[in-house]
């Protein structure tokens, strides 16, 4: 039964979430929104695969195995639960697991770096997106809201309109009052495989057509479910604007276009209780807005950490991120044209770099590391030192290619770290470009992705520190007081699921 009153019953398919599986923004946003969302009075499940990884000695497992209608007969799993941490008592989060280790019981969520992309991953995550439905009537709770995310969910929406809406008779045993909201989270993976993979699905070629699979002789699971869910979003405004267009939209800004009004731009929040320079554990001094102490103390630390001079007026650069080509690592690493080693040779700086990725990025940080004194590097992740680098840098630098949303510049600002980004995406609908004449802004931003508009851009940043201090120290502090909690970013869903419902129009 739908929940009482103005309480809805959502249900989020991923295949990612925090704090289990994580390859990107993607695992964050479906965790700290469902909090979110539980906070507000909304009853939260999250459905996600049981991975290599994840110990089942800290689940509980629900009796009886589950059978799952895929191609070529029946996939059956077993079913373990657990609550999502940082929960209410009284309206947890919880979150099931669907176990089957022929599936999921290896390395790696889409694949591994011998083999990045799994063959049969369009029969690994049509299996899931099943397993979704057959998992709610196992327990017995049909939601209001299926919310899926990106590429590996798509199927979700495709399922409950070709398949399971009107499979059970009875309103009160069935999906017939239940919607669906996908969530794009990176336009740039779509899941394009052989259409000989449709089989999997276990639907009739007619629906391969009418639900949007097809792709110049592919199966394309995205543009299924933004051609099949109820309702679309994107992870800010910026980008869903992004996205109608040919230069961004990788294919489907006519499929996008075509939905109208139905598809909308909700800007993430972020995770207070894990970012949030007043309670972090690992800043060796808090401090806020008041009080900026333990962002020096930060500061020092850091150089000390990454062995760099400990001289409070020479500014650090941060910069933490994966070395792939959406992130503008070629224009900023790239042997012999980045302008990583012009910054770091013609500019009183230091330069302060924790990622992996490429391995001919992670060759060229390495020299740029030894032949740079200013400039050193962490290659790997290192949840402490990410902590660290945005408290304790001046600047954060991120020259995205595109950014659906980005996570860094708000956690920057949040720390009183001024961002120096490109102008996309959510990048620009989070940071207010400097104005040097009136000192407003919250950071700087350039247009034009190549190795002279980082260059300049960081350069006029640097210009900034030395000569227009006073305005540094104000932005700082402006940043700082915004709020990019996630409380606004669930009363934007909420009207969004209502909206799918058909009891409002949906956010714009």
């Amino acid at each position: 039964m739908s929940a009482p009153g103005n309480r809805l019953k959502i249900l989020m398919c991923t295949s990612e979430a925090l704090p289990w599986a994580k390859t990107g923004g993607l695992a964050d946003t479906v965790s700290s929104l469902s909090l979110a969302l539980a906070k507000s009075g909304h009853e939260l499940t999250i459905v996600m695969p049981r991975y290599y990884g994840i110990d089942r000695g800290k689940l509980k497992k629900l009796e009886g195995a589950m059978g799952v209608p895929v191609g070529g007969g029946e996939e059956w799993s077993a079913v373990y639960t657990t609550v999502l941490p940082g929960g209410k008592e009284k309206n947890p989060v919880r979150v099931y697991f669907i176990d089957h280790e022929g599936f999921f019981g290896r390395e790696g969520i889409y694949g591994n770096p011998a083999t990045p992309d799994y063959p049969d991953n369009p029969r690994r995550f049509a299996f899931f997106c099943r397993s979704c439905f057959q998992l709610c009537r196992k327990i017995g709770w049909y939601p209001d809201v299926i919310h899926a995310h990106d590429w590996p969910a798509s199927l979700a929406p495709v399922f409950l309109k070709y398949g399971e809406k009107y499979g059970i008779s009875s309103e009160e045993e069935s999906f017939v009052n239940t919607v669906s909201v996908l969530t794009i989270h990176n336009l740039g993976y779509q899941g394009i495989y052989s259409k000989d993979a449709f089989f999997n699905t276990n639907l009739g070629w007619d629906v391969f057509y009418q639900a949007g699979f097809d792709d110049w002789e592919m199966m394309n699971f995205l543009k299924a479910g933004i051609t099949t869910a109820d309702r679309l979003n994107t992870v800010s405004p910026n980008y869903a604007r992004e996205t109608l267009t040919q230069a961004q939209g990788f294919r489907l800004d006519a499929k996008l276009r075509a939905r109208g009004e139905d598809y909308s731009g909700i800007l993430n929040g972020i995770d207070e209780t894990q970012w949030n320079p007043r309670t972090d554990k690992y800043l060796p001094a808090p401090f806020d807005e008041k009080d900026l102490g333990g962002k020096a103390l930060a500061k020092r630390t850091l150089q000390r950490t990454f062995k760099l001079h400990e001289t409070p007026s020479v500014p650090v650069i941060g910069m933490v991120t994966r070395l792939t080509d959406q992130k503008g690592i070629g224009e900023l690493f790239g042997p012999a044209y980045g302008s990583a080693w012009s910054i770091c040779r013609d500019m009183n700086v230091q330069f302060v770099f924790l990622g992996s990725g490429d391995a001919w990025a992670e060759n060229e940080i390495r020299s740029l590391a030894s032949r740079l004194s200013n400039f050193k590097a962490h290659i790997g992740y290192s949840e402490e030192l990410s902590h660290l680098i945005e408290g304790g840098a001046d600047f954060f630098l991120m020259p995205s290619r595109y950014e659906p949303c980005g996570l860094n510049q708000m956690y920057s600002l949040a720390y009183g770290t001024l961002p120096i980004v490109r102008n996309t995406g959510g990048l620009a609908d989070t940071v207010q470009n400097y104005n040097q004449e009136t000192g407003e802004g919250t950071g700087f931003l350039f247009d034009d992705l190549n190795p002279s508009a980082i260059y300049n851009t960081v350069g006029w940043a640097v210009w900034a520190w030395y000569n227009k201090r006073e305005q540094i120290e104000e932005m700082r502090l402006r940043g700082m007081k915004q709020d990019f909690s996630w409380t606004k970013s669930a009363r934007q869903y909420t009207k969004l699921y209502r909206a799918a419902l058909g009891k409002s129009p949906g956010p714009r």
